[in-house]
């Protein structure tokens, strides 16, 4: 009984983590949604094998409830353009190859013309099909209602089958780069009190150019997070939450190209120091841990914008106080030594001076007051965009806390 229940737990466990993985639960999603729609355009469609439904729903069904609607109202557009490019062709001309020739070329311009997005070539492939055809009416009915059909049907099963909000992987994606980051900055730190030679200075650069593609990474990771928490009915201030990792992502970027230039500024010392020492064995040491203290300041800063649980948040924003005072102290001893060194030798003063600004750049980017000006500015911004978009839903939305306050005013005067 007890292996039973073990292997239970294992099997929850296993399923529950599958449900975790964007792969696993988008081919399920799409494979229900394209067999259910077959099913149902069966019974509906005039045709013997309706495939243009449950290729709509593969189609259509995305990992968000967002990408889903949005996806849905395209393809739709996109074959109901196709079939009437297609019915109008008919009538005038029929099927030749230099009316087939106009057909692809008067689709592919309608399809820009109403927007369509990347079902563009779904116009054309419609008319195509509509106008290869002999009963052009039947078939132009029949493939409109297979493509409500399967886009019906993908969108139900979003609804249905509500897609998780990605918010927990976007945030891994963004600690995950802060910890490389932290990796990074340690190394760097570690061989610059020693003898580094220009090669494997030369090679910490190319690990800092590399990190460009990591950023490439969480960004796609991060623009599905922000898909899922649009037109999701379990979240509650989906803007914030958008903002907030957004404004982040932004600041380890910036962060990664400072660090990008850091490690070309040792390199280019490097060169000129040849076989000697990057630094003296005291400054070399500080400079150690200044980096390590950074590279600590860059993962709590990562933690800090990925945490919902506001004593978490709290104890990471402390924690990230904290390490900033420590890395600023440091810097400021840094920069005495170098200034120190500067005086007896001023030969490599451009280079001292660039590294302590490049630090400091990381700093003022990590700065908690930074941060939350940078928070309210987005905000603002968003949502100023938002009003300008969808004004009538703006007034809409005005006019109902004004009554929630009226209706509460009252409450209170009697109380």
């Amino acid at each position: 009984m007890r292996d039973v229940r073990e292997a239970w737990a294992a099997g929850t466990a296993q399923v529950r983590k599958w449900r975790g993985q964007p792969v696993i639960v988008q081919t399920v999603r799409a494979a229900a949604a394209a067999t259910v729609a077959y099913v149902v355009a069966l019974r509906f469609s005039p045709e013997a094998a309706p495939l243009t439904a449950p290729l709509t729903a593969l189609l259509v069904v995305q990992v968000t409830l967002y990408s889903t609607l949005t996806t849905g109202i395209r393809r739709v557009n996109a074959v109901v353009a196709g079939v009437l490019v297609a019915i109008g062709f008919s009538v005038l001309v029929g099927l030749t190859w230099w009316s087939l020739g106009l057909l692809i070329l008067a689709s592919l311009a309608v399809g820009h013309l109403v927007r369509v997005s990347e079902f563009v070539p779904e116009v054309a492939i419609s008319a195509m099909l509509v106008l290869g055809v002999t009963r052009i009416g039947d078939t132009a009915w029949a493939r409109i209602l297979e493509t409500v059909i399967g886009a019906v049907v993908g969108l139900a099963c979003n609804l249905l089958l509500a897609p998780p909000v990605w918010v927990g992987a976007a945030g891994e994606s963004i600690e995950d780069l802060a910890r490389r980051m932290r990796r990074l900055m340690r190394r760097v730190g570690e061989e610059a009190a020693d003898r580094t030679p220009v090669t494997v200075t030369a090679d910490r650069l190319h690990e800092a150019r590399r990190l460009d593609h990591d950023i490439v990474d969480v960004d796609a990771a991060l623009t599905q997070a922000e898909d899922s928490l649009r037109l999701n009915p379990r979240v509650r201030e989906g803007l914030l939450h958008r903002v907030v990792l957004r404004t982040g992502l932004d600041t380890l970027e910036i962060c990664t190209v400072v660090l990008r230039v850091l490690t070309r500024t040792l390199t280019d010392l490097a060169r000129t120091r040849h076989q000697e020492p990057l630094f003296a064995s005291h400054i070399g040491v500080t400079f150690e841990r200044l980096l390590s203290e950074v590279g600590d300041a860059v993962v709590s800063f990562a933690v800090l914008v990925t945490t919902d649980v506001s004593r978490s948040a709290e104890s990471a924003e402390s924690r990230l106080a904290s390490e900033l005072t420590a890395a600023t102290a440091t810097r400021d001893k840094l920069a005495q030594l170098l200034l120190e060194e500067v005086q007896r030798d001023a030969h490599q003063w451009q280079l001292y001076g660039a590294m302590v600004t490049e630090v400091t750049r990381i700093l003022d980017e990590l700065d908690m007051e930074h941060r939350s000006r940078r928070l309210l500015e987005e905000l603002d911004r968003c949502t100023r965009e938002q009003r300008e978009r969808m004004p009538r839903l703006d007034r809409l939305n005005r006019r109902l806390r004004s009554a929630r306050r009226n209706r509460s005013a009252p409450e209170s005067r009697a109380e």
